[in-house]
């Protein structure tokens, strides 16, 4: 028994007389096919079944056969099964837009500010000199103490300048009593000559020893006014309120006075209240803030007290209220910056001169204003952009002109986008320039309440 395969690819048991009836055509009849088959001769089929071939022969040609039949049903099978791929179409379901939270920008009654850094520094710092020269005497304060205008600070011993006083004393009333003579003869004189008996040069010469007299009587004045100065500079007070520094000269220290060369440095006073603020501004802030002044929208520094808050570099809400009283009268060449100073308040003191500070000016009155999550604004290289959702569903990239961030983390914005656009504030990395989205409507909120709804 022998298997043999049926035309769908089935197999059956065989006998072996089935096997003998199954035998392949010659080459001939293959090459001719099946059609040519009944015009042969009834010789030449006598004479093929006379000269069959040998069994190997046979079971080549079964082989080839069976072959063949495998080629052929595979063929059917791969057409069957592509052009059912082919024809048939695919069931599979695409995934849904991505979802993404949309929110309308939030409108607030604001007003607009730019921030600047500054650093503070005295309204009246002082160094404290020796204006005449001696040992000194005494320190009559601690270092850092808090002072008060005319508070004793040093003393210079005052011995050689009491002597001095004196002398000038003694001198001015010698040349008092020098000029009593010189009047008292000139009176006399005066007299003699009515009466001719005095000469006109006698005379002359009595009124040259009463002007002689006089001046002298002045300059001893004079003296006594220097000596009596001196001896007032050998107390050295305090010539503004303010903290001391710390004293550069201990007492038995030699210390060099007078109003030019180099003169002992004794110590320095700063005054605290009020305190400055001084900061640079760039020439493009400065021409914005001008062509906000030309428009009307805000004033004028030269001309009014523009008043502005400050901040210490630790806080974090702007505690410091004060005004801009001057502006420089020119934009410093190597920088390209114009300085500013605002000056503020300090009655507790808390303020020390050289700290740094911020501050900020008003760019504008109180409008309403956009404002829109700092975390939804797009970078394109230059650009600023927010994604927004358009009513066919799609994405919508807007080019927008943004103003700073307020206090409570929102995103002014200038131009770009109105109050009624659907603005992308989470899910920006699924959201794609004209993809379809799934929007989730959300809430533009900051992360605190700014104060007195202003921006910084």
């Amino acid at each position: 028994m022998t298997e043999k395969r049926n035309r769908n690819g089935s197999s059956r048991r065989a006998s072996r007389g089935e096997e003998d009836e199954a035998e392949p055509p010659s080459e001939e009849t293959a090459a001719r096919g099946p059609d040519a088959a009944p015009d042969r001769s009834v010789e030449e089929r006598e004479a093929q079944t006379t000269a069959a071939p040998p069994a190997p022969a046979r079971r080549r040609g079964m082989g080839l056969v069976v072959l063949l039949l495998l080629v052929v049903a595979l063929a059917a099978v791969g057409y069957r099964y592509w052009g059912f791929w082919q024809t048939e179409p695919t069931t599979a379901a695409a995934p849904p837009p991505p979802a993404v939270t949309v929110a309308k920008p939030l409108v607030r009654e604001m007003q607009e500010w730019s921030d600047f850094t500054g650093q503070f520094e005295a309204r009246e710092a002082v160094e404290i000199r020796a204006r005449v020269s001696g040992y000194l005497e005494s320190v009559n304060f601690t270092d850092g103490q808090i002072v008060k205008k005319g508070d004793l600070l040093f003393v210079i011993e005052p011995k050689p300048f009491e002597l001095a006083l004196q002398t000038a004393k003694a001198q001015l009333s010698q040349a008092e009593a020098q000029l009593d003579l010189s009047k008292a003869q000139l009176d006399r004189t005066a007299q003699l000559r009515k009466n001719e008996y005095a000469t006109q040069e006698t005379y002359d010469e009595r009124v040259a020893q009463v002007s002689i007299a006089t001046a002298a009587r002045d300059s001893a004045k004079a003296a006594v006014d220097q000596a009596q100065l001196n001896l007032d500079y050998t107390r050295v007070t305090a010539p503004v309120s303010g903290r001391m520094g710390r004293h550069e000269v201990s007492v038995g220290n030699l210390v060099m006075g007078g109003i030019t060369g180099n003169t002992t440095l004794l110590t320095t006073i700063v005054s605290l209240d009020p305190i400055w603020l001084t900061f640079n501004v760039s020439e493009g802030d400065g021409m914005t803030y001008k062509r906000l002044v030309a428009k009307g929208e805000i004033k004028s520094p030269r001309d009014n007290l523009v008043q502005v808050q400050g901040q210490l570099m630790d806080e974090k809400s702007w505690t410091l209220k004060g005004t801009i009283d001057f502006v420089d009268n020119q934009y410093d060449r190597s920088s390209g910056t114009i300085r500013v100073r605002a000056a503020f308040p300090n009655p507790d003191l808390f303020i020390t001169p050289g700290q740094f500070g911020r501050v900020r000016v008003p760019m504008s009155q109180d409008r309403p204003t956009i404002l829109v999550p700092d975390a939804a604004v797009v970078t394109d290289q230059s650009t600023k952009m927010l994604f927004t959702f358009s009513a066919d569903g799609t994405v919508v990239p807007k080019p927008v002109e943004l103003g700073p961030v307020t206090d409570d983390g929102l995103r002014v914005v200038h131009s770009g986008i109105t109050a009624d656009d659907q603005v992308i504030i989470n899910g920006l990395l699924r959201a794609r320039p004209g993809q379809k989205v799934t929007p989730e409507q959300g809430k533009v909120e900051g992360s605190g309440s700014a104060p007195s709804g202003k921006a910084p």
